[in-house]
């Protein structure tokens, strides 16, 4: 597989990331996806904001768990479809400073990592179900209900709030090395120009193909067939994601968890291909994560300690591949 020839080539070397869900949404504790599976109101859904103070949140807390379990990077949901934003944004109120919280998030984020030279990627999605002028258009991934009455949905301002809040992103947190965009296809609309943006601002970025026009790699989801038939090798980039519960992004209360065995197997064909894998951890309503999904990385990172030089820098052929996929 070509590389880069750049600065983005760390992705290469760092090939384990921990994906971290994390917003309004752990409040209760159920998905990610509360408020569009759950059906709940807007209006509702927006007083989760009075109950969100994480006095258990420490950065540190979260980079440990990662270096503990073998990851080399992690990408934080700066905004989800909820449209609650983590960090200190001009450009709407539904954000982490306007909580009992107060503070910005994504800043003390990005110190600890640039402290601990941890490299440090921004999850964002376009898709938002708080702005009242989102362009809701019975799409993928839009509430039933949008838009309400009162709404002014507005795709040219749309796009300028994405714009903006991306540029923020790049601009406030000193060097990122990713933006991992989540439901920008959805649109249907090619705007290279954002993509042009991230590379000027943050050269380092490595940019995934969720966005508005083509990106540095590919993202199959859930372990979906795609991993397992894609041929002995990966042709482009390719970042695998997963999560260590079978329901939800976010933190689940009585979540059911998938086998470090499967886990270990899911790693294994994605990083014989020449892939990274990202998996997915989801802190709880106080901002630390759970006591057993901290045991099931620890364990993870064991296992994955010993056999990580098998997967860097070697070449990969069908012979071996078949070897592995036979023992799934």
């Amino acid at each position: 597989m070509t590389r880069f020839g750049d600065g983005r080539d760390w992705f290469f070397e760092r090939p384990f990331g921990l994906f971290l869900h994390w917003g309004l949404y752990a409040v209760e504790a159920w998905h990610e996806q509360l408020q569009w599976r759950g059906g709940v109101p807007r209006d509702e859904y927006a007083k989760l904001i009075d109950r969100f103070n994480p006095k258990g949140f420490d950065p540190n807390h979260w980079i440990d768990v990662a270096e503990e379990a073998g990851m080399e990077y992690i990408v934080l949901t700066s905004k989800h479809h909820d449209g609650f934003c983590l960090w200190d944004t001009a450009e709407t109120e539904f954000n982490v400073v306007n909580t009992p919280y107060g503070k910005d998030i994504l800043a003390q984020v990005a110190d600890a990592c640039h402290e601990r030279k941890m490299p440090l990627c921004f999850y964002y999605s376009p898709i938002d179900w708080h702005v009242t002028f989102y362009p809701a258009a019975g799409r993928s991934h839009e509430l039933d209900d949008a838009p309400l009455p009162d709404d002014t949905p507005d795709f040219d301002r749309f796009m300028d709030f994405t714009r903006a809040q991306v540029r923020e992103l790049c601009t406030k947190y000193g060097e990122i090395h990713g933006i991992w965009w989540d439901g920008g296809a959805i649109f249907e609309h090619d705007d290279p120009s954002l993509n042009a943006m991230i590379r000027e601002l943050q050269p380092n970025c490595i940019i995934n193909n969720r966005g508005f026009g083509e990106g540095d790699f590919g993202t199959p989801e859930r372990d979906k067939d795609e991993c397992r038939t894609a041929g002995p090798a990966f042709e482009q980039p390719t970042q695998a994601c997963q999560a260590l519960g079978k329901e939800s992004w976010g933190y689940r209360e009585g979540e059911d968890y998938y086998s470090l065995r499967y886990l270990q197997k899911c790693i294994d064909i994605v990083m014989a291909k020449g892939g990274g894998y990202l998996l997915n951890a989801g802190p709880r309503a106080d901002g630390t994560i759970a006591p057993n999904e901290q045991a099931a990385l620890r364990e993870l990172g064991i296992w994955y300690r010993a056999v990580r030089e098998a997967f860097i820098d070697v070449e990969y052929a069908v012979e071996e591949l078949s070897t592995i996929d036979m023992l799934v």
